[in-house]
């Protein structure tokens, strides 16, 4: 008897992973390429660090110390279920002693991403603009942003504005991972 609660309990965690992959239409990641002009914090520099959130889930990148113009070159993970949340980006000045200060932050949409990635590409060359994003007051985009297939990958490169602060701009590159198992993008 006693062996039956916990298989039960076994058995409802592979269930809901099940339904976690009917659901998941892949994995987006996202290269975290470098900051631009970020915003003093401390006296004479900053110590940035990139927090990016999707729904519940929550990354961040490593701290660079004092630079204002960090690269981070770093790729972080999101799981894709709901293609319309929009992605938050938040760059932080972290301090040893205190509360790490925020440094601006910036919104961005995956759908034209999202739909840029169903079509077919076959015999097309590498390095071929797809789509184009022009920034407006819905996107936190400093220049337009061009969606292309590069390498057998369509990627997006961002170029964001951060907002709520008085200056800084963080580039970012899309990639899309297709998992096996997974809902998928048809």
């Amino acid at each position: 008897m006693a062996d039956s609660p916990g298989g039960g309990k076994h058995q409802g965690g592979s269930k809901s992973a099940a339904s976690l992959m009917e659901n998941l239409l892949g994995l987006l990641r996202i290269r975290v390429k470098r900051g631009v002009n970020l915003a003093v914090r401390d006296v004479r520099s900053s110590d940035p660090y990139i927090v990016i959130k999707m729904g519940k889930q929550k990354l961040k990148t490593r701290v660079i110390k004092k630079d204002v113009n960090p690269e981070w070159n770093e790729d972080l993970t999101l799981s894709v279920t709901d293609p319309s949340i929009p992605v938050k980006l938040t760059v932080y000045d972290h301090d040893t002693f205190s509360k790490d200060d925020k440094m601006g932050d910036a919104e961005f949409g995956i759908v034209p991403y999202i739909e840029a990635l169903k079509m077919d590409y076959e015999g097309i060359p590498s390095g071929t603009i797809i789509t184009r994003v022009q920034p407006c007051r819905q996107n936190c985009l400093s220049e337009e942003s061009s969606i292309r297939w590069s390498e057998g990958k369509v990627v997006q490169d961002l170029c964001l504005r951060l907002k709520n602060v008085e200056c800084g701009e963080v580039e970012i590159q899309l990639q899309w991972i297709d998992l096996p198992g997974s809902k998928g993008l048809s």
